[in-house]
């Protein structure tokens, strides 16, 4: 198998809450849209929200319908410079995204910050440091 990543699929409890949350606040556009299923139009990377009870339907494993504990996938955006995570930052914290954590500096010559969807996944703006 030659390694590679086709599709992300965030599972949710509310695809319409979790879908409209992607597309105002986030700016990804509706690609295919069904009540359970929502793809949308991403460059490189297929992106989806999926409803965990129609995975539960699809796959039978009982670990669909288990209430989620803790952070267990993180979604990475990549701007061009540190003003614009700082911008993007603000941008969607006004829009309804839940702050996290404000930008940052890290060690390893990143800006950072990080906001949650309406379901709790949290998820992080960065790009490489460009003040030095």
């Amino acid at each position: 198998m030659k390694t590679r990543i086709g599709l992300v699929t965030v599972l949710a409890n509310d695809v319409k809450g979790l879908a409209d949350f992607y597309s105002s606040v986030l700016g990804f556009g509706k690609d295919y849209t069904t009540d359970d299923y929502v793809e949308f139009e991403s460059e490189g990377v297929r992106f989806a929200i999926c409803a965990r009870s129609t995975m539960h339907r699809l796959s039978n494993h009982e670990s669909y319908t288990r209430e989620r504990e803790g952070q267990s996938f993180e979604l990475a955006f990549p701007l061009p410079s540190s003003e614009a995570v700082d911008e993007t930052y603000e941008e969607i914290i006004q829009a309804g995204a839940t702050p996290i954590r404000a930008p940052h500096d890290t060690p390893w010559m990143r800006r950072t910050a990080m906001f949650a969807d309406p379901e709790g996944n949290i998820h992080e703006l960065y790009s490489p440091r460009t003040d030095e």
